[in-house]
């Protein structure tokens, strides 16, 4: 297994293999079976259930890389797609032709561990194993600043209203909190963390950054107040290596190395009575990474397994599984409108993944009629949420987030929590 130092494999040695052509592939997924040929995805399923399990999920292979693509994110209103790479560049391609327009190159001198965007899409914040932080020009492509830490800068993440930058460092366990404009230092936090931090963020408030570690612990640190207003050791069992906020920082999902992603209700603390909702049983390796859609209703996650999950975040199960990286998915991002699912992976490529029609893929289907689950309107946000058959239904009137938030909770049922496979 990697070390604990960043989301995925970092500071892996091994030769980078060749660049491949930028051009995109597109293609039909089969979410259940894929056999592998000569570079092909071909189907195992005979030609008439082939094509009914397909016809659904279309992906592109987003090819210019020539190493492992660490981070990604939609940008520009969901037209473009930034990605940045072990290979050391930060690349800004066109979703709908599916190759790059703008390359950020001949900086850095180490594998990039993270990208983040500025909400006005003008500046690029990257971190990289290289002990740096930098700023780019976005129309440019040119580095505005660069800031020198000790040690090997693990994530990176701006703040909403793009004034500050919080960067984890594994030198000294420390979180670092940078003025955005004039690269100076706000806040040091030395030995924040026990072990590695794998991943840090903030709220959408700008007001507390979120990190978790390899000490499989949780931390919310204050801006205003300069200090820890919450600590949650043991938080899983294994690394946690990742960390994102629901749109109004309500709740915060966390990834793990166990195998699990947990949903903990950060606003009203309501975890310390009841616990998180436990998300398992997706993945057959280590979580790399998490996301929640803009409306909370789904939470997309990467994994060692080489898989994407989609997981329905109101009744706290896997709707379905995205099959087709040659390697570790090391990162994942969902567009506004849930419509593209995008995830980056060891194996030098991005895909662009169409899910607009995938709740009627027949996995998907099986999955929601194995569970016996029918659609339901929450009482309290009145939304739709899906709703189990086995819960009691005269008890069950509100989706998991205001059940979180009820009072009464201890009474209502939860979804199924299972021990991790050590």
């Amino acid at each position: 297994m990697a070390g604990a130092c960043g989301r995925g494999d970092p500071l892996a040695l091994e030769e980078p293999p060749l660049p491949r052509p930028s051009q995109p592939e597109s293609r039909l997924g089969d979410q259940d079976r894929l056999a592998q040929t000569g570079g092909e995805l071909v189907s195992t399923y005979p030609e008439k259930e082939r094509k009914a399990r397909t016809r659904q999920i279309h992906f592109k292979i987003l090819r210019g890389h020539c190493d492992t693509v660490s981070s990604c994110h939609f940008c520009f209103e969901d037209t473009k797609i930034l990605s940045c790479s072990y290979d050391r560049t930060v690349k800004l391609w066109d979703v709908e032709k599916g190759v790059p327009v703008q390359v950020f190159e001949e900086e850095h001198t180490a594998p990039i561990s993270e990208c983040s965007l500025t909400p006005d899409n003008k500046r690029v914040i990257t971190s990289s194993y290289d002990k740096t932080v930098k700023a780019w020009d976005m129309e440019t492509g040119k580095m505005l600043w660069t800031v020198d830490q000790e040690g090997v800068v693990t994530s990176c993440n701006i703040s909403c209203d793009g004034k500050y930058v919080v960067s984890g460092l594994d030198m000294e366990n420390a979180i670092c909190v940078t003025d955005a404009v004039n690269a100076t230092t706000v806040a040091y936090v030395q030995g924040h963390h026990r072990s590695t931090i794998t991943r840090c963020c903030f709220d959408p408030d700008n007001e507390r950054v979120s990190s978790v570690s390899s000490d499989k612990t949780i931390k919310l640190w204050d801006i205003i107040a300069q200090s820890t207003t919450i600590t949650i050791d043991e938080a899983h069992t294994n690394v946690i290596s990742d960390c994102c906020f629901t749109i109004d920082g309500h709740y915060l999902c966390t990834a793990s190395w166990d195998k699990t992603l947990k949903i903990w209700d950060i606003k009203t603390g309501e975890f310390r009575y009841h616990g998180p909702i436990c998300l398992n049983q997706g993945h057959e390796g280590s979580v790399s990474s998490c996301v929640f859609s803009k409306d909370a209703s789904l939470v997309v996650s990467g994994a060692y397994d080489k898989t994407i999950a989609l997981w329905d975040a109101g009744a706290g199960y896997k709707k379905l599984a995205l099959k087709g990286h040659g390697d570790w998915v090391m990162d994942v991002a969902i567009s506004n409108n849930k419509k593209l699912i995008l995830s980056s992976s060891k194996d030098a490529t991005l895909r662009l993944w169409n899910i607009e029609k995938a709740d009627h893929v027949p996995a998907a289907i099986e999955s929601r009629n194995t569970r016996g689950s029918k659609i339901a309107q929450c009482e309290e946000c009145e939304k739709p949420f899906s709703l189990l058959l086995c819960d009691d239904s005269e008890a069950v009137t509100k989706c998991v987030f205001c059940r979180l938030a009820s009072p009464s909770r201890n009474i209502l049922p939860l979804p199924p929590i299972v021990a991790p496979d050590l």
